[in-house]
């Protein structure tokens, strides 16, 4: 049964949390270097090739998972990967935290969850609320690279994107390949690239 004394104790702890993720990020991301965003990077397979391939870009991907995020900063120290940094957060929550100084060059979203069921799309991370977010956090000519297995999924998130006043498709090609995990298990996937076509002053 909820009480006043518990609801307080889960605001604290959630005060508690988005104070942390604040203190990381201002520790991480310092003013000068636009960031390339992977949302949901697993295992770190995609952002850790991406990043010892582009050595003068700052990675940052971020899992809700601890066990994935532990993973993933394993791929970094073997790598030693300075250019690299992985964060246990929801990708809401990671915007909000951001100092004002972060702006992304680019943005990977890579196999999110589907959520097929069509009471479940509203569960779906390619989102106008999400576009706009990410749109407020990026310069023109950013670029967001959505890559999935599930047909229904595509068309949805290629129809947002068409209904975003800061976004347009682009018809340019894949900027880096890596197989990742989920992408070895896929029998086919589709790729969109979307373009910030005008910065938010």
């Amino acid at each position: 049964m909820e009480t006043p004394a518990r609801t307080a104790e889960h605001l604290a702890r959630v005060k508690q949390r988005e104070t942390s993720l604040r203190s990381v990020c201002a520790t991480l991301l310092k003013p000068g270097s636009p960031v390339v965003w992977e949302v949901g990077c697993g295992h770190g397979h995609f952002l850790a090739a991406y990043a010892a391939a582009h050595p003068d870009r700052l990675c940052v991907g971020i899992d809700l998972s601890a066990e994935r995020i532990g993973r993933a900063e394993r791929k970094r120290t073997r790598g030693r990967l300075a250019n690299l940094h992985f964060i246990q957060a929801e990708a809401g929550a990671f915007l909000k935290a951001l100092p004002d100084h972060v702006r992304f060059s680019e943005v990977f979203v890579l196999f999110p969850d589907p959520w097929p069921k069509r009471r479940h799309h509203k569960n779906r991370l390619m989102q106008g609320a999400f576009l706009e977010a990410v749109a407020a956090r990026a310069g023109e000519g950013t670029r967001l690279f959505f890559r999935t297995d599930d047909e229904s999924y595509f068309d949805y998130a290629e129809y947002v994107i068409r209904s975003m006043p800061h976004w347009t498709l682009s018809g340019e090609g894949w900027p880096f390949e890596v197989s990742t995990v989920f992408q070895e298990r896929a029998a086919s996937h589709r790729s969109l690239v979307a373009l910030r076509t005008k910065a938010i002053p």
